[in-house]
C-alpha cells in the first residue's frame, strides 16, 4: 500500500524580534503561518541562529527566508552559513522567497551589495511600482501597489543577472528575480497593520502622516505559495 506525502515548506527564521515584539505578536514564522493559513504538515521551521542545520534540498518543497532585526553587514556566522546555503539552493533550483533581511541576504549571497539605505528608514504602508508586466508573479497587480515596509538597510547594487522588478521612492530594489524559482522582496508580505504597529513603537506615522491604503502584498505571498506548492511524493508503507 502507498500514500502520498507532500514535502514541507521551510520557514527559515533569521534571528528573533525584540522581547516586547515577541510578547505581542510572536516570532517571524507565526506571521507567515497565519498569512498563508498553513497546517502543521505544510511547513518546518529552521532557526540557523540557534545552530540548527539548514534543510537538504530534497527534503523541502521550497523556502521562505524571514526578516530580521539583525544587519546583513554584521556578517554573523549564522547569516554567512545561510548565505552559502542560498547559493546551493539556487543551483538546486529550489523555490526561494527572501523577505526584508532574507531579500538582502539573498542579494548579498548571489553577488550584490547591501548597505545602509541612503534615504533612511523606510517604514509604513508605502507605494511600490513594478517595472514589468512580463513577470507572471506580478502580472495580476496594478502598476502601483502598496506594501508594508520597515528597513534601514537595502540592496544597494543587485547581483549580476538579477532582474529588478519593482521600486519605491526610497528604494530602487524592492523586488529581485534571480531565476524562475527564486525571488526576493524588500517589503513584508506577511505583515498586517497589527504586526506593523507592534514592530514600530511609534506606530505607523512617518514624517508626521499615517499611511493608509490597500495592501496587495499578501496576494503576492499567496501566489508564491501556490506556485511552489509541494508535489506529492509516493512513500512505501507496509500493509
Amino acid at each position: 500500500m502507498t500514500h502520498a506525502r507532500a514535502l514541507p515548506l521551510a520557514l527559515i527564521q533569521l534571528e528573533v524580534p525584540p522581547p516586547q515584539v515577541v510578547a505581542q505578536i510572536g516570532e517571524q514564522p507565526v506571521w507567515f503561518i497565519d498569512a498563508l493559513q498553513l497546517q502543521p504538515d505544510d511547513y518546518v521551521i529552521v532557526r540557523p541562529h540557534l545552530g540548527e542545520e539548514l534543510p537538504t534540498f530534497d527534503r523541502v518543497s521550497g523556502a521562505i527566508l524571514s526578516g530580521s532585526w539583525a544587519m546583513v553587514t554584521d556578517h554573523a556566522d549564522w547569516s554567512e552559513r545561510t548565505a552559502a546555503w542560498i547559493r546551493g539552493a539556487l543551483e538546486a533550483e529550489l523555490p526561494l522567497l527572501g523577505v526584508c533581511y532574507g531579500h538582502q541576504l539573498m542579494a548579498y549571497a548571489l553577488g550584490g551589495k547591501v548597505g545602509d539605505n541612503p534615504h533612511g528608514w523606510e517604514r509604513g504602508l508605502k507605494t511600490l511600482t513594478h517595472n514589468t508586466s512580463r513577470d507572471p508573479w506580478l502580472a495580476p497587480l496594478p502598476q502601483s501597489f502598496q506594501a508594508w515596509l520597515s528597513h534601514r538597510q537595502s540592496v544597494i547594487t543587485p547581483p549580476p543577472h538579477a532582474e529588478v522588478l519593482a521600486h519605491s521612492d526610497l528604494d530602487g530594489c524592492q523586488i529581485l528575480r534571480y531565476s524562475p524559482q527564486a525571488l526576493s522582496v524588500q517589503f513584508h508580505p506577511e505583515f498586517t497593520r497589527d504586526i506593523m504597529t507592534a514592530c514600530l513603537p511609534d506606530g505607523l506615522r512617518d514624517d508626521g502622516a499615517e499611511v493608509t491604503g490597500e495592501d496587495w502584498s499578501r496576494e503576492l505571498l499567496r501566489r508564491f505559495w501556490l506556485q511552489t506548492r509541494p508535489q506529492p511524493r509516493v512513500q512505501a508503507q507496509g500493509a
